[in-house]
């Protein structure tokens, strides 16, 4: 008898990569699928698998009761990867951060105290953490979250803990750090850069570009959230990180000469508020469950690339759509 998982958000760009992976698992026996397919989420994210007996898409809003309600029913598992999640836009306007990060992880929690999954993983960011300037942070470190977006991610954080405490509500929740790979809305740095280099526009890094992302592949992510399904334990956290520590400036750059695009296109912005110096996290904790990226980073960041050179048609109305909120 096979597992049936609920994934939240599975139409977005880390849920479609998990999803990806779900199929493939011999004891995954039913994929339900809840997306509100925002601009971010796209059922062309799933195209090519969208057909498969396994999978099953309901349309629906991780804030209304009812759609989570319907989505949930007779699930053994439930991914919440639905979320807001671009910094930008969550500096524009934060009310729909806290609509969907906070009141819909709220109500999926209150639905999950009456159906009684086995198990809720809750997909959350290295950003609540706020600015690691040096070393790394483990899973104990205080949250100061810097900016509406991760604000209202550490809250829902907050909420999955206080209703593990009071409700016995089954939570895991995962910290991952920042994620490359295919299928990214071009709002995200590699993306947009790549959208805009092939258009031969200026690519617009923020400040002196001297930010640090630990850079994790998001195929690594994907089995490290499998692995917390399977083996990890109720009401703990764990960080999930590469260890691959790159300034924004040089990703830019290695993104340019792998394009054969000009060094000229690049030039520098202003900043944004509250602009996080660097992210790092320890994640020896999920290390000992058997976990480790396998992605090496210079050549899966290439394939990257050229995976979005090749599909101009996919990113090409996005990437306008995402222009738009920059007023380019």
């Amino acid at each position: 008898m096979g597992f049936s998982i609920l994934v939240t958000g599975g139409a977005g760009f880390i849920g479609s990569n998990f999803v990806r992976l779900l199929v493939k698992q011999d004891d995954v026996e039913h994929i339900r699928i809840l997306d509100k397919l925002t601009y971010a989420g796209s059922l062309d994210n799933l195209e090519d698998i969208l057909d498969d007996n396994k999978i099953e898409f309901v349309r629906g809003d991780i804030a209304i009761a009812d759609d989570v309600r319907n989505a949930m029913s007779d699930m053994d598992w439930v991914v919440n990867f639905a979320a807001e999640s671009h910094v930008d836009r969550s500096l524009a306007d934060a009310s729909q951060f806290m609509r969907t990060n906070i009141e819909g992880v709220r109500t999926i929690l209150e639905v999950a105290r009456d159906l009684k999954p086995q198990k809720i993983l809750h997909i959350s960011t290295d950003e609540v953490y706020g600015p690691v300037l040096s070393g790394s942070v483990d899973e104990s470190a205080i949250l100061k979250p810097s900016s509406p977006y991760s604000a209202s991610k550490a809250a829902a954080d907050m909420l999955c803990n206080a209703y593990l405490v009071s409700f016995d509500v089954p939570i895991i929740i995962a910290r991952s750090a920042n994620n490359y790979g295919p299928y990214q809305y071009p709002e995200k740095l590699i993306p947009r850069f790549v959208a805009l280099a092939m258009q031969n526009k200026n690519l617009p890094l923020y400040g002196d570009g001297k930010y640090v992302r630990d850079w994790l592949y998001v195929e690594d992510n994907c089995r490290a959230l499998l692995l917390l399904l399977r083996k990890g334990e109720i009401g703990e956290i764990y960080n999930i990180g590469a260890s691959e520590l790159h300034e924004n400036i040089e990703i830019t750059e290695t993104l340019l000469n792998i394009l054969d695009k000009p060094i000229e296109l690049l030039s520098h912005t202003g900043d944004r508020p509250g602009h996080d110096r660097r992210y790092c996290v320890d994640w020896s904790k999920i290390e000992k469950l058997g976990w480790k990226p396998q992605a090496k980073f210079f050549k899966k960041f290439e394939e990257t690339i050229l995976w979005y050179r090749e599909k101009v048609e996919w990113w090409n109305k996005k990437a306008d759509e995402a222009e738009k909120f920059y007023g380019r």
